[in-house]
C-alpha cells in the first residue's frame, strides 16, 4: 500500500501528460484541417484571358465578367487589343475570348478571314446601330449626303476610333461612296466622346463615327445622320468567340458565356454606372452588387 501511494503522484502526472500530448495533437490536426480548408478555397481554378477593346459597352462588359470571374475563383487577365490583333490572337490561342464581335456586317472581313480557326459563339445583344453621328442642333445635317453640302465645318473633319477599328474601314468607304472632302481622323473611344462632349458644349458643329449601344446617346442629344447607300450596314447582334479547345479547356465557362444576354436597359445602365464611376472595375462592382439576380442566371450550373 505504501508503494502504491507512492507511485500514484508519478502516475497521476504521466497521465497529464499523456492527455496533453493528445490534446496538442487534435489542435494541430485542426489547425492543419483549416489551412488545407482555407488553401481550397483560395486554390485559383484556372486563369481566362479576355481581349478588350476601347469600346464603352466592351469596356463595361469585360470588367464585368473579369469580377464575375474572379468571384468564382478564377483569375482574370484583361488584354487591351486593338480589333486586328483580336483576331488574331485568339485564331492562335493567345487569347481565351474576345467580347464584342459585331456581325454580319461589320465585322465580316476578320469572320472570313478566320472562320475556321476561331468558335464563334453566343450572341449576347441584338439590335446595333453604327454610323455617323451629329448633335441634334445641327438641324440642317440629317443625312450624309448633307455633309456635302454645308459650309457648317471651319475644317472638314469626322473624328474617329482607333485606327484597326471596322468602323473606321467603314467610314473610310463611306467617304468614297458620297464622295465627301473630309478627313477621317484616328484617336480612340475616349477622345471621341471628348471632343463631342467640349463641341456641344460650345455648341459647334461636330460630326463622328458613333455606335449603339453607347452611354453617349443617354447623356447627349444625337443623331445618326441617315446612310441612304446603307454603307454601314443594317442593324446587326453582338456575340463573343472563344479560342479553339476553350470549350473543352473549360466548359463551365462557356457555358456561363453562352448564358449571357444584355438588353438596351441593362448595359444602358452598366455603361452609364461605369462613366459616373472612378474606374471601370468600380462601377462594375456597383452594378453586379445591384443586379445579383441576373448574374445567377447568367452562372448557373
Amino acid at each position: 500500500m505504501e508503494n502504491l501511494r507512492k507511485w500514484l503522484p508519478a502516475l497521476f502526472l504521466g497521465l497529464v501528460l499523456i492527455l496533453a500530448a493528445c490534446g496538442n495533437g487534435e489542435s494541430d490536426s485542426g489547425e492543419n484541417a483549416e489551412g488545407d480548408s482555407k488553401d481550397a478555397k483560395t486554390e485559383s481554378k484556372g486563369t481566362v484571358s479576355i481581349g478588350m477593346n476601347n469600346w464603352a459597352e466592351n469596356v463595361a462588359v469585360s470588367n464585368m465578367w473579369k469580377l464575375i470571374l474572379e468571384e468564382k475563383g478564377y483569375d482574370v487577365e484583361l488584354k487591351q487589343v486593338e480589333k486586328g490583333f483580336l483576331y488574331e490572337a485568339l485564331s492562335a490561342g493567345d487569347l481565351d475570348i474576345g467580347m464584342e464581335i459585331w456581325l454580319p456586317h461589320t465585322d465580316k472581313p476578320f469572320y472570313e478571314k478566320y472562320e475556321d480557326e476561331i468558335d464563334w459563339r453566343a450572341e449576347w445583344y441584338e439590335g446595333t446601330e453604327l454610323g455617323l453621328v451629329v448633335p441634334t442642333y445641327m438641324e440642317d445635317i440629317n443625312t450624309i449626303e448633307d455633309l456635302k453640302n454645308t459650309d457648317a465645318f471651319e475644317k472638314k473633319e469626322i473624328v474617329g476610333i482607333d485606327a484597326g477599328a471596322s468602323l473606321m474601314s467603314l467610314t473610310e468607304e463611306a467617304i468614297s461612296e458620297y464622295d465627301l472632302d473630309y478627313q477621317l481622323l484616328a484617336s480612340s473611344g475616349p477622345t471621341m466622346t471628348t471632343e463631342l462632349k467640349n463641341a456641344i458644349e460650345d455648341e459647334e458643329p461636330i460630326v463622328v463615327t458613333l455606335w449603339k449601344p453607347h452611354w453617349a446617346f443617354a447623356e447627349m442629344d444625337l443623331k445618326f445622320l441617315e446612310d441612304t447607300k446603307t454603307v454601314y450596314g443594317e442593324s446587326e447582334n453582338i456575340s463573343y468567340a472563344a479560342r479553339k479547345g476553350l470549350e473543352e479547356d473549360n466548359p463551365t465557362v462557356v457555358k456561363w458565356f453562352d448564358n449571357f444576354k444584355m438588353n438596351d436597359q441593362q448595359l444602358g445602365s452598366l455603361m452609364a454606372v461605369i462613366n459616373e464611376s472612378d474606374s471601370p472595375e468600380e462601377g462594375a462592382q456597383k452594378w453586379i452588387e445591384d443586379h445579383q439576380d441576373v448574374i445567377d442566371e447568367w452562372t448557373k450550373q
